[in-house]
């Protein structure tokens, strides 16, 4: 399943080169990755508060095209199980209108209990479990 959301850059996120700085991207992705996780019914605050932390591990971008002032885009967001424990997304972001690659993410991330040992929670071992068929 894939989730798109849309965005605009906002004047504060550019370096003084003009283009949207690397780490304001890593936001776009972040909440990218949210909205995802969202809409396939997991709740980032509700497992907070049952003290899993949903955390990354790894984050490898390759950079196409820079994005300025004003641009719309997309944040495109799969998920996919990585391993027995850890699940990665698959993230893209294109601008819009003209759908052009800015940049390709792949994110892994785990889930980790209160003692920060790693653990797969039910509700992703069943979406993940359904995605692979």
């Amino acid at each position: 399943m894939k989730n798109a959301i849309k965005m605009e850059v906002r004047d504060h996120e550019c370096d003084l080169a003009g283009g949207v700085n690397n780490a304001v991207y890593c936001n776009y992705l972040e909440h990218g990755r949210h909205k995802y996780i969202k809409s396939i019914g997991v709740d980032f605050a509700e497992y907070a508060k049952k003290k899993i932390g949903l955390i990354v591990v790894r984050l490898e971008i390759d950079f196409k095209y820079p994005l300025i002032s004003g641009d719309e885009f997309t944040v495109e967001t799969t998920m996919e199980r990585y391993s027995k424990i850890r699940f990665q997304f698959n993230q893209q972001i294109r601008r819009i209108p003209d759908d052009k690659i800015i940049l390709n993410a792949v994110v892994i991330g785990m889930a980790v209990n209160e003692s920060n040992r790693p653990i797969l929670p039910k509700e992703f071992d069943l979406i993940l479990e359904a995605q692979s068929n």
